[in-house]
């Protein structure tokens, strides 16, 4: 393990790190017209999808290769049957197909052909052809084709849209079912029904059992159970008792209390995730990129080998111009493979679900993209491995007519009336405590009181010097050597035993060290501490490398150190004085609940204080990320087939791809790819 404090020289040249501006949030009147007009996109493309597919099922009944398929050409034809096909599709073309059409020229005016522009090429292609079939040309109707490519590739990009859209509609949903009123408290001790608009900040509010708490506060009377899963995903209920944090929508357990109200309106927490979720409908997503540029080389390929078709039969061969002709549509047409309007929409929209449920908000979709690719992930300390108070980590006894149990009780009884956060950390560790008498502070040294009718001092080692009372004991030199806090328990005046603090170590942190380790990713530590306990924290979790006696100004600096040696770096920390570090990063991931949720510079926010998420996101961004390009081969892959036989490479041994079983694979290559997308699961 590798340890580092911030007065070593770097050396070595730093990489230029390029990375998109992070931490601007846009006027909020201007984020709302933006929702406002993606929501508008989105029922354009759903009222076009559904319109167009109701006209489709004319178009199919009406196309001849359909009606020979399903032997009723004779039932189904009738005079001037082909002008209506004509006229239905034309109407499909044009209205169902305008987007794409608009399209095409959005993207070669900006000279950065995609999607759109495959998409047109084959649907005009398809169009003007089968127009000319209609309109006396001998060859063969692809209608039906041009309308079903049109409904897959509208509902692709419907829910495509609507899945960035999903987690804002459902957190809009949430932030509904605030309660209607709150009961708040007069300063002469009644309680007025008011509307949540005129609670302000300082305001104390009564919450009744089982009632959703109205505003973010603090508990000050009573104590009692609350549900946050709604906003954090915690399952079990949180205990909350006077001091404690809650959060507005939440709701309310078996006990009555009071809460003074902290955050109301947009400063509350519910409408900090908000806001953030729609930050994520305007990230552009890197990986949604990968369909646009297999969309490239289709479009090359559909062009170039519609050429060559042509230009092979026609010139070389010596085949007639209808059968030519019909060879390179019918190549450029299924050249437009169906799924892929489907490959990475549907597996945006699982992810997304997954992502929100697990409480991971994206706020960067690009940079949780590049999570796939992490090579190192450097962690604040204290609030992030650590939970940010201090507890205890040990206690030892000196003599055998006592045990471990009984001194601590001892220590949190006379602690009980202290509050230093020495004192609070022993009590918090302690189940009960007994009665005491005569509490007196030892200034500047520790606390003594009468406790079952001994006397109990807890001091520090400094009390014991002045008293010339030495304590040889290895355990306790060892707690000292790794950065822990040592009070010392005396009863009647004998030292009996040593309670050793620190700041204690989140459960779940050497899980989540252990995990990413395994996934190859090395793992760090940056903080403020002395080297003792930096190097405590590493060793019990397991960390490859540790920054100790960093400065807040100086993360940054140590992100960009570990940069410059060429690796993928993210960074985790609790958002508060972490921002120049987060922003520096690669990627960085803001982690802890509550009102803190909000960090303007993390890329990606962690609603739950637990370090295993982190692991949640690299092995979520692996799995989309592998999903997506799983099916962009399902999608384009059947191409390597049907190109070469619908160009007639095999017409001399009579085997010809036609339209019909080109829309056969196009159709099992579909279901395959919606199938592959409903696999995608967090990684364990």
């Amino acid at each position: 393990m590798k340890e580092h404090n911030h007065l070593g020289e770097k050396n070595g040249a730093h990489r230029e790190h390029k990375m998109p501006h992070k931490g601007h949030r846009m006027d909020r009147n201007h984020t709302h017209a933006h929702h406002d007009h993606h929501a508008h996109m989105v029922a354009d493309f759903r009222r076009r999808f559904w319109i167009s597919l109701v006209i489709t099922i004319p178009i199919v009944l009406l196309s001849p290769m359909i009606q020979g398929f399903l032997g009723l050409r004779e039932a189904l034809s009738f005079p001037g049957q082909l002008y209506l096909l004509f006229a239905l599709s034309s109407f499909v073309f044009f209205y169902g197909g305008y987007p794409f059409l608009k399209g095409i020229f959005d993207e070669l005016r900006s000279a950065k052909p995609g999607m759109m522009t495959l998409i047109a090429i084959a649907i005009s292609v398809a169009y003007i052809y089968s127009g000319a079939v209609v309109f006396g040309l001998r060859g063969k109707i692809f209608f039906w084709e041009l309308a079903t490519l049109i409904d897959i590739m509208l509902l692709g990009h419907w829910i495509e849209m609507r899945s960035v859209m999903g987690a804002s509609k459902a957190l809009e949903e949430l932030a509904k079912l605030m309660p209607s009123d709150a009961h708040r408290l007069r300063p002469d001790g009644s309680i007025e029904d008011v509307p949540l608009s005129e609670l302000r900040q300082g305001d104390r509010v009564v919450v009744k059992p089982g009632e959703k708490i109205p505003a973010d506060g603090e508990v000050i009377e009573g104590e009692t159970f609350v549900n946050e899963a709604m906003l954090t995903g915690e399952s079990k209920p949180v205990f909350k008792k006077p001091g404690d944090k809650v959060i507005g929508g939440s709701v309310n357990g078996e006990g009555s209390i009071v809460v003074e109200v902290k955050k109301t309106g947009k400063d509350s927490y519910l409408s900090q995730v908000i806001e953030l979720v729609r930050e994520a409908q305007e990230s552009k997503s890197r990986t949604q990129d990968l369909a646009g540029r297999a969309a490239v080389w289709l479009t090359v390929i559909a062009l170039v080998g519609g050429a060559v078709t042509f230009f092979v039969w026609f010139v070389v061969i010596g085949k007639d111009f209808v059968f030519s002709l019909e060879r390179t549509v019918t190549v450029m047409v299924i050249t437009c493979p169906h799924a892929l309007g489907l490959a990475v929409p549907l597996v945006v929209a699982v992810s997304t679900a997954i992502s929100a449920r697990n409480g991971l908000l994206i706020r960067n979709r690009a940079a949780f993209e590049r999570a796939r690719g992490i090579q190192a992930i450097i962690f604040d300390k204290t609030g992030t491995l650590t939970e940010g108070r201090f507890g205890v980590t040990d206690i030892v006894t000196f003599k055998e007519d006592i045990g471990t149990d009984e001194v601590l009780k001892y220590a949190a009884s006379v602690e009980a009336h202290s509050e230093h956060p020495i004192a609070r950390g022993i009590v918090s560790s302690s189940r009960e405590s007994f009665p005491v008498e005569g509490f007196r502070a030892i200034r500047g040294k520790g606390v003594e009181g009468k406790v079952n009718g001994k006397d109990i001092k807890v001091v520090s080692p400094g009390y014991l010097r002045e008293r010339g009372i030495e304590v040889r004991d290895e355990r306790v030199k060892r707690f000292s050597s790794q950065g822990k806090t040592v009070v010392f328990v005396m009863v009647d005046e004998e030292v009996k035993g040593a309670i050793a603090l620190a700041d204690i170590i989140r459960p779940e942190s050497k899980e989540a060290i252990s995990r990413l380790k395994g996934m190859g990713i090395q793992c760090m530590m940056l903080t403020g501490d002395n080297r003792e306990v930096a190097r405590w924290v590493a060793e019990e979790i397991g960390l490859d490398e540790y920054f100790a006696e960093v400065l807040p100004h100086e993360k940054a600096q140590k992100v960009k150190e570990v940069q410059s040696r060429g690796m993928i770096v993210a960074m985790v920390g609790d958002g508060v004085n972490d921002a120049p570090a987060l922003a520096q990063a690669d990627v960085g991931i803001a982690i802890g609940a509550g009102t803190d949720i909000a960090v303007e510079t993390a890329d990606i926010v962690l609603v739950r204080s637990n370090p295993l998420d982190v692991v949640a996101v690299v092995g979520l961004a692996r799995a989309t990320y592998r999903k997506m390009v799983q099916n962009l081969l399902w999608a384009t892959g059947y191409n390597v087939v049907a190109i070469p036989l619908a160009a007639g490479v095999l017409y001399p041994l009579r085997i010809l791809l036609g339209p019909a079983l080109g829309a056969v694979l196009m159709s099992i290559s579909t279901v395959i790819v919606a199938i592959n997308a409903r696999f995608l699961k967090v990684e364990k």
